[in-house]
């Protein structure tokens, strides 16, 4: 009896769908309604499936791979790493781990000693409201209402969109609006408004907490799913001088914002601000092994030298999440990539959106930097009214079917391809995602 043939090209996409569906349990998801899409492989800012059908990445993933898929020098580094060491406990001294830290500290202002390694952003945020909390011996934490932290016990309590609501068991949080011009809060009429309003929220919600009780005011330093809400001239400096008012710990979550993302190695760097402690994750490198941690001031790390830090992962420092640190850092510096990210938002994206913007109905606010940009989509530019979900979805079905994988959150579609894309891909992603928005301001969705 002949072999029956295991199946390939679209057969296969079928088969890897089928068993996906029967056996995994995805995340933030209805499990009657998953994933139609196959990833089979993917370089630089491409994707494919197993039938050949390729897509430019406009999403980064989860807005993470800033170097790109399948780096060959990254790739290099985890497999020469696997050679010589696979895993190892953090409670040993591993010299790649001590090469990734000084990698990441290279890059930060000289406040900073040390890094505390974690697996994942959620994880960093955890560590690092649990440090603000021992050093300050206080309880509370804000943070803001636009935000997302991560899906760990206090990170998705700090969180302040939908996510928070069936998982609110840590006590102590305490969320504010922080500024939003588009959709202010505040009545606001100009950044400057926004931003001196914003401020003057945050600071009576201080007061009114009891600032003797609050250990960290928690912010992304550019809110990333929640809209890329690139913060007003002066807003973070304010917070600063808040937090130092009434001793609270500043911290800064870069999981999406920093290693490029905006343009510059971390976000804060374009803002005037240093904070007390600063998590991280995703681009530090590209998530080709989960890593993340948070850089610890000095002052901060010395809270720790003779009391114990009751923290810790057992995978915390992977060696090869090391290696994929360093090769990360160490190539995105030698060939220039935070400067592309920069370079190609300023030359490209920022003026291809702000050109769709002055053409397109359903644009309400473009907005963003390096390429961390957000399109606001609306049904009616007056009322602002956003753009109902079943369009969005059309949105994101034809995007696809014209080989754009986009990231779509709520209204808007985040313009967010890796750190290393051209500008000659940036264009053509914008090309079909300015095609496509034209289609459907032109032909929109019968009612019912």
């Amino acid at each position: 009896m002949p072999d029956i043939p295991e199946p390939t090209g679209a057969a296969l996409d079928a088969a890897v769908l089928a068993a996906d569906h029967a056996r995994v349990m995805h995340s933030w998801s209805a499990q009657a309604h998953l994933p139609s899409f196959v990833v089979a492989g993917a370089q630089g800012c491409r994707v494919w499936d197993h039938a050949g059908t390729s897509w430019l990445d406009f999403s980064s993933q989860l807005v993470n791979t800033n170097i790109g898929h399948q780096h060959p020098a990254v790739v290099a580094a985890i497999r020469e790493q696997a050679g010589i060491l696979t895993t190892i406990a953090p409670s040993t001294a591993n010299a790649t781990r001590a090469r990734a830290a000084e990698r990441i500290l290279a890059r930060a202002p000289e406040v900073f000693s040390k890094v505390f390694f974690t697996n994942a952003g959620a994880e960093a945020n955890e560590n690092a409201l649990r440090m603000a909390r021992l050093h300050t011996g206080r309880d509370k934490v804000i943070s803001a209402y636009r935000s997302y932290h991560g899906n760990t016990g206090s990170a998705v309590v700090a969180t302040g969109d939908w996510r928070r609501l069936p998982n609110e068991y840590a006590r102590g949080h305490v969320h504010v609006f922080g500024p939003y011009l588009y959709r202010s809060e505040f009545w606001a009429t100009s950044p400057a408004e926004e931003c001196k309003r914003a401020l003057a929220h945050l600071e009576r919600v201080v007061q009114c907490e009891g600032p003797a009780t609050i250990a960290a005011i928690l912010l992304e330093t550019v809110p990333g799913t929640a809209g890329v809400l690139v913060p007003p001239p002066g807003y973070l400096a304010g917070v600063r001088e808040i937090a130092d008012r009434y001793g609270i710990v500043l911290v800064l979550d870069e999981v999406m914002a920093g290693f490029g993302r905006t343009g510059s190695w971390f976000a804060f760097d374009q803002h005037d601000v240093v904070p007390d402690l600063v998590t991280f994750a995703k681009g530090v490198n590209s998530g080709y092994v989960p890593a993340g941690g948070v850089l610890v001031r000095a002052e901060i790390a010395a809270t720790f030298d003779e009391r114990v830090f009751p923290g810790g992962l057992t995978y915390s420092g992977h060696p090869l999440a090391m290696a994929a640190i360093v090769a990360t850092l160490d190539t995105m510096a030698a060939e220039g990539v935070v400067e592309n990210a920069a370079r190609v938002g300023a030359d490209v994206i920022g003026p291809a959106l702000a050109a769709l913007a002055a053409t397109n109905p359903l644009v309400g606010e473009v907005r963003g930097t390096g390429v961390f940009w957000a399109v606001e989509l609306v049904a009616d530019a007056a009322a602002r009214t956003p753009l109902p979900a079943e369009e969005m979805a059309r949105v994101r079905r034809l995007c696809i079917e014209r080989g754009l994988l986009p990231f779509v959150a709520e209204n808007r579609v985040h313009v967010v391809p890796p750190c290393v894309v051209t500008a000659a891909e940036a264009q053509e992603g914008l090309d079909i995602l300015t095609g496509v928005l034209h289609d459907v301001a032109s032909h929109p969705a019968s009612p019912g």
